[in-house]
């Protein structure tokens, strides 16, 4: 398949199927995602934040985790993210560190928003300084702090990332 609205159509269609799959088996909300690779689905992810207890069980970082353990790489730079709704603030990170080409998503925030998965107040917070936060957040200037920094930057056979 070539970079079409077909193909992009496919896909999303499939993130959408994720998505309904795996709130009918009620692990979690609305929510799918799927990892795409030389046109082909490499890993299909769906939300499970209620069935594991785990909040961070979001549909793209669990499509993430399985695409990279399939393809035994921490990036993601020849892959295209679809999910079934535009990603929250957590899962846009993910994507944005796993690297991938590009991402597609279907449904939007504001839609997302309307079915109680508002993630406004995230938005909001996060250009704020610490001290501004509703989240009380808070800089500790231990003795060490620096140290895991100091140790990573004179490593030598690091993997960068």
């Amino acid at each position: 398949m070539k970079d079409t609205f077909e193909e992009h159509k496919h896909f999303l269609l499939e993130a959408i199927k994720e998505a309904r799959k795996g709130m009918k088996a009620g692990d979690g909300g609305p929510f799918g995602a799927v990892v795409v690779k030389n046109g082909k689905i490499v890993a299909r992810g769906h939300n499970c934040v209620t069935s594991s207890n785990d909040p961070t069980a979001h549909a793209e970082v669990m499509a993430i985790r399985a695409a990279c353990a399939k393809l035994k790489s921490f990036e993601l730079k020849d892959c295209v993210i679809y999910s079934s709704c535009e990603p929250c603030p957590m899962c846009l990170g993910a994507i944005y560190w796993a690297r991938p080409k590009a991402l597609y998503y279907a449904a939007d925030r504001v839609r997302a928003a309307a079915s109680n998965f508002d993630d406004a107040v995230i938005y909001k917070e996060v250009p704020l300084p610490p001290g501004k936060r509703t989240l009380k957040t808070v800089c500790v200037k231990v003795p060490g702090r620096n140290v895991p920094f100091d140790e990573w930057d004179a490593k030598e056979d690091k993997t960068e990332y």
